[in-house]
């Protein structure tokens, strides 16, 4: 037969869409030419599985060779395509049986000697493969992050004669089971000991502001003098958020597995934390490239995002922010692709009050003129602003607050808030489906949540504070977590005046 088709899949963001390898061999001058908009990685494919075959102990047919990469109007990248490509060759020059290829979809980079490298973005790719009811036929590296897909039938090898001694009868591979995981919520692998919300002494007010977030899911911004335990807080966000479920573990694995670094099975079921430098790029927060790549805020999908200095990004990078902190997931565009990526990521940010840093510093003198101030703040527009539901002070801690002894002194532990957390999310969760963070203020209002004397003083807070309609949106929203909080199925006077004094400084002019 001088004709074999074999099915395998491209990678198009969280998409994996099916390809169809199909080998044609022909009389002629001895050449192999693939078509199918392959980009350079796929073109040189061609020689690194001449090589393969050749090692592998397999013949390589002497005639005119065309591979088509169908459909042909889908852009074809990475070196996933040499795995399929060799079996169509030898398929179609008669050295395995054609037939076998039906049942079975296969990726898998060749090196020179035969043996099968791991690819990016395996589990997007297993997840797709379960759907067509086919065998998914992948290298060994990559196979534990492939059978995250319990749906998936994932069988791998280490070497291309093992493929073919599978697809032959010979010797058949073994379906892999997904592999077993411990959990470790929140703490990273690197870190023996997990972040916990007891080492930060005194900073009441940031530690509610803290618990609100990560029970509605709110974005939160400190503002303070350095040293007064911003990044010390944000690090304890991930920690008190509730688990993830096993929906949300398969869509940030599926994310990681497309990054250079890879998805670590460690990693499973624990909320990512990112922090980028603040001289990251836009591309580098939301992606980019061609073909478009995930960036920082979809890597750090159903987990925290840090910017630590948030004034120090470059402008740009700030303001692409906007939309993903709404909608809660990206659209990628290029001339040929198109690639969606989810962002539902929680901002924490941080900065201080001035360029010197100690403006409101009891210890040390601010330096800054009134314009430096204003001029620093600035670099926030109002709408990314606006978009931060809680923006809250964080003062100096006194040196008797860090040292102070007994039980009335040591604050709660992330295991005590982290309960309080979980139990007045899932209040959430059972009332409207989402955390408290993804809702609309007008339909907190138009569902009654708010009680007459607050809805009495919603326009009076609104005026006085000159807060936009979004702003108004996110004081309800914050509200609407202090009553789950509480135990309350209603939103009162009080739980609204706290949530204006977590929006501490957004409309705020720079001191004098």
């Amino acid at each position: 037969m001088s004709l074999a088709t074999v099915h395998s899949r491209a990678q198009m963001g969280l998409d994996a869409p099916a390809v169809s390898v199909e080998v044609h061999l022909s009389a002629g001058l001895p050449a192999l030419n693939i078509v199918g908009l392959p980009e350079t990685a796929v073109r040189e494919s061609k020689d690194r599985v001449r090589s393969a075959l050749i090692t592998a102990g397999y013949e390589f047919p002497l005639k005119r060779i065309t591979i088509n990469l169908a459909p042909a109007d889908l852009p074809k990248e990475g070196a996933r395509f040499d795995l399929p490509i060799a079996l169509g060759i030898l398929a179609a020059s008669g050295q395995l049986p054609a037939g076998a290829l039906a049942a079975i979809e296969c990726v898998g980079e060749l090196a020179l000697d035969g043996r099968l490298r791991p690819i990016r973005g395996a589990l997007p790719t297993a997840l797709a493969a379960a759907a067509s009811g086919r065998d998914l036929l992948l290298p060994e590296a990559s196979a534990d992050e492939a059978a995250l897909a319990s749906e998936a039938c994932v069988r791998a090898a280490s070497h291309l004669r093992e493929i073919c001694g599978h697809l032959a009868g010979e010797a058949r591979l073994a379906r892999r089971a997904a592999p077993m995981i411990m959990t470790n919520h929140g703490a990273g692998a690197e870190d023996p000991r997990p972040a916990d919300l007891a080492d930060v002494r005194g900073q009441p007010f940031a530690r509610r502001a803290l618990e609100v977030a990560a029970a509605g899911a709110h974005h939160l911004l400190f503002l303070g003098v350095p040293g007064s335990g911003k990044s010390m807080l944000a690090h304890r966000l991930a920690p008190l958020l509730p688990p993830m479920t096993p929906a949300e573990a398969a869509s940030c694995a599926a994310v990681a597995s497309l990054s250079r670094g890879g998805f670590r099975l460690e990693d499973w079921g624990r909320r990512p934390f990112r922090a980028p430098h603040h001289t990251a790029s836009a591309v580098a927060l939301v992606g980019g490239g061609n073909p478009p790549r995930p960036g920082e805020i979809s890597l750090a999908h159903g987990g925290v995002l840090f910017l630590d200095e948030l004034p120090e990004f470059e402008r740009r990078a700030l303001e692409v922010l906007r939309e993903p902190l709404e909608r809660r997931n990206i659209t990628l565009a290029r001339a040929t692709w198109q690639a969606e990526y989810p962002a539902g990521f929680q901002l924490v940010a941080a900065m201080n009050p001035c360029p010197c840093g100690h403006l409101g510093d009891p210890g040390r003198a601010c330096r800054c003129t009134p314009e430096q101030v204003q001029r620093y703040r600035g670099r926030l527009s109002g709408p990314l602003l606006d978009r931060i539901d809680i923006q809250v002070q964080v003062p100096p801690v006194a040196a008797s607050a860090l040292f102070a002894h007994g039980p009335e002194a040591a604050p709660e532990s992330t295991a005590i808030v982290a309960a309080r957390v979980a139990a007045a999310r899932q209040i959430a969760l059972a009332r409207q489906g989402a955390p408290n963070g993804e809702l609309r203020g007008v339909d907190l209002i138009a569902r009654g949540d708010l009680l007459p004397e607050a809805e009495a003083e919603l326009p009076r807070i609104a005026a006085r504070r000159a807060l936009s309609a979004r702003a108004v949106h996110a004081v309800l929203r914050v509200a609407r977590t202090l009553a789950d909080l509480g135990g309350s199925a209603h939103i009162d006077a009080s739980r609204l005046l706290e949530a204006t004094a977590l929006r501490d400084f957004d409309r705020r002019p720079a001191p004098g």
